[in-house]
C-alpha cells in the first residue's frame, strides 16, 4: 500500500470538513442503515477489507443486514451500496443523470490521461462511448463472425486435445478473437505474444490502482496538491500514462498504415480510422477507445467463459440437457454456426444464467451522485460513491423467485420452452443506464459459439486427483480480488 504523507495540518482540515459535513447531512433526512461508525474515520476498517479476495460477499451480507441500501462512511466520504434491482434501476436507469462516474485520480486521471473512456465523464467519455457503440452494434459486428467461429473451433481443439491447459485456452481464445477483431491480427499462437502481455501489464496496473486502500490520495483528494518527492504515484503513473500510449499508438499506427496502402481488412480498429472525423476522436484517443475495448472483453469474457466448465461439472444434468438440444438442431453433420442462435433456446438460457448466477464484475460500474437523492425516504447524499451490488442484485429474491441463489437454466425459458423477451438480458450484469456496458452484444456472441462449440463437440467431466478419486469442486469459492471474479 502506498499512503502519503499528510501531517498534522492535513489531518486537522480533514477533521474539520468531517465534522462540517455530518453536522449540514443531518439536517437533510435520515441517511441508508449501515453497519457502525467510529467518529471522524467512519467505516475505514472495511477499506481494507474491500481489498480482499471476494469482497462481494462482505457487501452481500450488508445487503442482507440492511436492506435496499447500505451507508458506509470513509473519512466523512459517503458511500451507498445499492442491493436491489428496484433499487437500482430506478437510480441508475430512471435517475442515470444525477449519477456520474466519481473522481479514480490515480487510475483514471494519471495512469490512463483520462483516455479510459468507462472511467472518464463529460465530453471525452460520449465522444469515445458514441465511436465504440457505432463499432460494437449487432449489426456491426456481423461481418466478424466468421473470426468467432474459426477461434471457437480452434478453442474447441485446444481443450479437447490439452485439457490440462485450460486456463491458458480460455485465455488465449479471448485475446485471440478479440485482437483478430480489433487488429486484424492472425490467431495468437501463445499468450505470450507482446499485443496481450501489453494489455496484462495495462490490467495489472489498474487493478493495483483501483484497489481499494493502495493510494490514500483517493480518500483524501486533497494529498493530489502534494509535491512529487511526497507523492511517489504521481511520477510512476504518469510515467505509465506514456509508455501506455505510445504502445497504443504503434498498435493503432499499423492499422492506419495498412489502410493508406490499401492492404488492410476490415477490423474495428479500421473503422474507428474512418469514423474519427465523425466522431471527433484524435488519433491518441482513438487508440485508447480501441485498446479499452480490448482490455473490458478479455477479462470479463474470460472469467465467464472460465466459469461455464466449473458448472457444467458441478451440473451434469444440465449438460446433458444442453447436449441433447445441440444434436436434435445441428446433429453430427456439421459444425454449429450463428444461424443456430435462435434455435437453440437452452443454450442460450445457460449463458444468461451463468451471467447471472456468476457475475463477471461484481460491482459493476461505480458511480457518484452529483445531487442530493432520495430512495424510501432515505438520503444518498450529494458526492456519494454508489456502488451497484451486481452480485446481489442478480439474486433478488423479487425478481428470480425463492431459488434466486440456484443455478437453474429454465428460469429464462417460457413454459414452451422458448427464450424469454429477446431485448432482456435476464440479468444486471451489463450494468444500468448509460453506462450499460458497450461490449454486451460481443460478448454474448462470442461465449454462444465458444459454448457451443464445445458441447457439440465433447464432454466436460472432473479429472481425477493424485489419489485417483473423482472430486467434485466447488462453486462457492469463487476468486478474484478487486472487480474481477
Amino acid at each position: 500500500m502506498i499512503y502519503e504523507g499528510t501531517g498534522f495540518p492535513v489531518l486537522v482540515g480533514v477533521l474539520i470538513i468531517a465534522l462540517a459535513i455530518l453536522y449540514l447531512r443531518g439536517n437533510r433526512g435520515p441517511l441508508p442503515p449501515g453497519p457502525p461508525r467510529l467518529p471522524i474515520v467512519g467505516n475505514l476498517k472495511y477499506l481494507t477489507v474491500l481489498g480482499k479476495p471476494r469482497p462481494w460477499h462482505l457487501f452481500h451480507r450488508f445487503a442482507q443486514e440492511y436492506g435496499p441500501l447500505t451507508y458506509l462512511e470513509l473519512l466523512g466520504k459517503p458511500v451507498v451500496i445499492i442491493n436491489s434491482a428496484k433499487a437500482a434501476t430506478e437510480l441508475l436507469d430512471r435517475r442515470a443523470s444525477n449519477y456520474s462516474r466519481p473522481r479514480m485520480i490515480v487510475a483514471s486521471e494519471y495512469l490512463s490521461g483520462n483516455l479510459n473512456f468507462a472511467m472518464s465523464n463529460g465530453d471525452i467519455w460520449r465522444r469515445m462511448r458514441r465511436a465504440s457503440e457505432a463499432q460494437l452494434g449487432v449489426k456491426s459486428l456481423l461481418e466478424f463472425e466468421t473470426i468467432q467461429t474459426d477461434e471457437g473451433i480452434l478453442f474447441a481443439y485446444e481443450m479437447l486435445t490439452q485439457p490440462e491447459k485450460r486456463k491458458n485456452n480460455v485465455r488465449r481464445v479471448m485475446a485471440s478473437t478479440i485482437l483478430s477483431i480489433m487488429y486484424d491480427q492472425p490467431p495468437l499462437r501463445s499468450l505470450d505474444d507482446p499485443s496481450v502481455r501489453l494489455m496484462d501489464e495495462y490490467m495489472d496496473k489498474m487493478r493495483t490502482a483501483l484497489q481499494p486502500g493502495s493510494h490514500l490520495v483517493e480518500t483524501m483528494p486533497i494529498l493530489e496538491h502534494l509535491p512529487a518527492f511526497l507523492a511517489p504515484w504521481k511520477k510512476y503513473a504518469k510515467k505509465n500514462f506514456q509508455k501506455l500510449s505510445s504502445m497504443f499508438l504503434e498498435k493503432y499506427e499499423v492499422v492506419k498504415d495498412k489502410m493508406v496502402s490499401g492492404e488492410h481488412r476490415p477490423s474495428l480498429c479500421s473503422k474507428l480510422v474512418e469514423s474519427r472525423s465523425r466522431h471527433e476522436l484524435n488519433d491518441l484517443e482513438s487508440a485508447w477507445a480501441a485498446a479499452m475495448i480490448y482490455g473490458a472483453g478479455y477479462e470479463t469474457t474470460s472469467a465467464s467463459l472460465a466459469w461455464f466448465f466449473l458448472i457444467m461439472i458441478q451440473f451434469p444434468h444440465i449438460q446433458r440437457k444442453a447436449q441433447e438440444e445441440i444434436d436434435t438442431v445441428i446433429g453430427r453433420s456439421r459444425l454449429p454456426s450463428f444461424s443456430d442462435m435462435n434455435h437453440l433456446p437452452f443454450v442460450r438460457a445457460i449463458i444468461r444464467e451463468m451471467l447471472r448466477w456468476r457475475p463477471p464484475g461484481p460491482f459493476g460500474i461505480i458511480y457518484q451522485s452529483v445531487r442530493d437523492d432520495y430512495f424510501d425516504g432515505k438520503i444518498i447524499p450529494k458526492g456519494s460513491v454508489c456502488i451497484p451490488n451486481i452480485w446481489t442484485i442478480n439474486r433478488d429474491p423479487q425478481i428470480y423467485g425463492t431459488d434466486a441463489t440456484e443455478f437453474r437454466p429454465e428460469r429464462h425459458l417460457t413454459s414452451d420452452g422458448k427464450l424469454k423477451d429477446e431485448k432482456d438480458e435476464g440479468n444486471f450484469t451489463f450494468g444500468f443506464g448509460k453506462r450499460v456496458c458497450v461490449g454486451r452484444y460481443f460478448a454474448n456472441k462470442g461465449l454462444f459459439i465458444d459454448i457451443t462449440m464445445i458441447l457439440w463437440g465433447m464432454s466436460i467431466k472432473p479429472s481425477p486427483n493424485g489419489s485417483g478419486q473423482i472430486v467434485i469442486p466447488s462453486t462457492s469459492e469463487d476468486v478474484g480480488e478487486g472487480v474481477i471474479s
